[in-house]
C-alpha cells in the first residue's frame, strides 16, 4: 500500500518551535549549504534538513538522496522529507540532496552561482570529471559529503548512512556503490538503495536473457518465449552490431573519471560486498521518463523493471553478493511513489 500524501505539503512547511526539532523541512535557500571541493574556490550545493557543521547528538542516520536527469535536487529533497515524515524519522535523520548542476551551453543549461562547479551534462552519472574543475569528479562530491557527516565530533551518535537515488540518480548510486573509495574508511556503515535506473555497469561481458526476469517485467503486449531450462545469462548475441555494449558506464571497459584507476577485480569485489537493495517499480515497464533505448541499455533488458531484476540476480548468483531486489507495488517511474511506499520506508530509514 502507498500512503496518501495529500496532507503532507501543509505539514512539511511548518518550522517547529523546539530547538531540538527539524530546522529545515522545505527546499528553500535557508535549507542549503555549499560543499567546497578540490581545495580551491570550487563548490557545489546541497539541500539539507540540518546544518552539516553544527554538532547534533540526535542524528542517528543520514539519507543522501540523489536526483534524476533533471538535476532537480529541490524536488528530491522534498520527496525525501515526505518519506522521512511518513517514517517518523524527521528528528533523527539528516536528509541531504546534492545538486549536480551542469551548464555546457547545449544539453544542460543550469544557472550557476559564483564558483559553483559545473558537472558534465552526462558523465556526472558515472563519476565523470567537472567541466570547470577537471581535477574533481562527481563522485568526489559524494565522497566529501560522506566524510563530512561521518565526523564524530559533529554527529557523535550516527549509526548508518544510506545513499539512494532514482532514475539517473539510481545510475549514480549503483556506480558509486561499486567504485567509491570511502566506504570502508568512514567508521560508519553505508547502505545503497538503487531505484529504477535505465542501465547498470555490468561486471562481465555476459548479458541477461528473458529467463533472468519475471514475466510481468516485459514490455506490455510482449512476452518472450522462455524454454524450460534456458540459461538466464550468456554471451550477448548482438555484440557485433552493438560494439559499445560493454563500455563504461554500461560495462567495465574503458572506464574514465573516478573509477579509471581501479582494477576490474577491485570493482567486482566492492560491488559484491557492499549492502545494496535494488528498488524497482512494479509498473516501470514503459519507455517513459528518459528511458534509455540505446543498444548498450537494451542489451540489459527490455524495461527498467527487467533490468533491475536481471542485474540483481546476476550479481547474487555470479559474484556471491547478498543484494536484495524489492518490487514496489503500483509504482511506475516516479521517485515520490517509490520512496514513500510502505515497503521502501524501512529500507531508506533502517533502524540504527
Amino acid at each position: 500500500m502507498i500512503r496518501p500524501l495529500l496532507s503532507l505539503a501543509a505539514g512539511l512547511t511548518l518550522v517547529p518551535a523546539s530547538a531540538n526539532a527539524v530546522t529545515c523541512t522545505t527546499a528553500i535557500a535557508p535549507c542549503t549549504e555549499w560543499v567546497s571541493l578540490g581545495g580551491g574556490a570550487g563548490r557545489s550545493l546541497v539541500y539539507r534538513s540540518y546544518p552539516l557543521d553544527t554538532r547534533n547528538e540526535k542524528i542517528t542516520r543520514v539519507l543522501v538522496m540523489i536526483h534524476g536527469a533533471g538535476r532537480n535536487a529541490d524536488g528530491y529533497f522534498s520527496s525525501a522529507m515526505a518519506a522521512a515524515f511518513l517514517a517518523g524519522a524527521l528528528e533523527n535523520t539528516l536528509v541531504i540532496s546534492p545538486r549536480m548542476a551542469s551548464n555546457d551551453g547545449a544539453g544542460c543549461r543550469d544557472t550557476l552561482a559564483t564558483n559553483e562547479i559545473s558537472w558534465h551534462c552526462n558523465t556526472w552519472r558515472s563519476g565523470g570529471a567537472s567541466l570547470t574543475h577537471p581535477a574533481v569528479t562527481s563522485f568526489d562530491f559524494l565522497d566529501e559529503i560522506l566524510r563530512k557527516v561521518a565526523r564524530k565530533e559533529v554527529f557523535p551518535n550516527l549509526r548508518v548512512i544510506v545513499v539512494a537515488g532514482h532514475s539517473a540518480g539510481g545510475q549514480v548510486t549503483t556506480r558509486y556503490e561499486m567504485t567509491n573509495q570511502v566506504h570502508d574508511k568512514l567508521g560508519v556503515p553505508v547502505r545503497y538503495i538503487v531505484s529504477n535506473p535505465s542501465s547498470y555497469a555490468w561486471p562481465s561481458d555476459e548479458r541477461p536473457t528473458a529467463a533472468a526476469w519475471s514475466l510481468t517485467a516485459n514490455a506490455p503486449g510482449y512476452i518472450a518465449e522462455v524454454r524450460p531450462g534456458a540459461r538466464a545469462f550468456g554471451p550477448f548475441g548482438g555484440a557485433r552490431g552493438c560494439t559499445t555494449y560493454n563500455q563504461w558506464p554500461a560495462g567495465l571497459v574503458n572506464r574514465s573519471g573516478y573509477s579509471a584507476a581501479q582494477t576490474d577485480a577491485q570493482i567486482k569485489r566492492q560491488l559484491a560486498e557492499r549492502p545494496t537493495t535494488y528498488l524497482v517499480g512494479e509498473l516501470d515497464i514503459l519507455p517513459l521518463g528518459g528511458f534509455d533505448g540505446s543498444c548498450p541499455a537494451m542489451a540489459q533488458g527490455p524495461t527498467r523493471l527487467a533490468r533491475g531484476q536481471a542485474f540483481g540476480k546476476y550479481v547474487n548468483e555470479t559474484l556471491g553478493a547478498k543484494h536484495a531486489v524489492v518490487v514496489v507495488p503500483l509504482c511506475g517511474h516516479n521517485a515520490r511513489c517509490m520512496f514513500t511506499a510502505d515497503v521502501a520506508l524501512p529500507l531508506i530509514f533502517p533502524a540504527p
